[in-house]
């Protein structure tokens, strides 16, 4: 088992109650995990919108049961979010909680932590390449078109 001090910050080793085992558990975020945390160097994390269109790779969402709108349509539905979003005219969770496609929507947009290979290509560059507190311009995925908001 580690020993503490070499657990990344907010990370601590307690005890199931139930099995007896020790797990991991983070004194910031709440989450508990039974393999041992990584020090998150290579991970970021992010929140994003999207929007489908019928080209999608699956053109349905829990917004919507089948997604008709084309590319060009999501295209200028992602540009009104970003500008709304630039102008502060509404916030990024909000609007993403109301208009993203992704079930994520239900957490304001949160990806939550992610490492290199656990996302799409297009999208993992362009999470890596901002800034935190950065917007993204539009991102193309088989999923649809993102706006994305680099928060760690």
């Amino acid at each position: 088992m580690s020993d503490e001090g070499s657990l990344p910050e907010g990370w601590v080793i307690k005890q199931s109650r139930s099995t007896g085992k020790d797990y991991y558990f983070n004194t910031v975020t709440r989450e508990s995990q039974w393999e041992p945390p990584s020090d998150n160097a290579q991970k970021v994390r992010a929140s994003h919108l999207l929007v489908k269109h019928n080209q999608s790779r699956r053109p349905s969402s829990w917004r919507q049961e089948e997604i008709t709108r084309s590319k060009e349509e999501a295209e200028k539905l992602i540009e009104e979010y970003r500008k709304k979003i630039s102008s502060n005219e509404i916030g990024f969770a909000e609007l993403a909680s109301q208009m993203s496609d992704c079930s994520s929507a239900r957490n304001g947009g949160d990806l939550g932590w992610f490492g290199p290979g656990q996302m799409q290509k297009p999208f993992e560059d362009a999470t890596y390449a901002l800034e935190v507190g950065q917007l993204s311009e539009p991102v193309y995925t088989d999923s649809g078109v993102h706006i994305i908001l680099r928060t760690a």
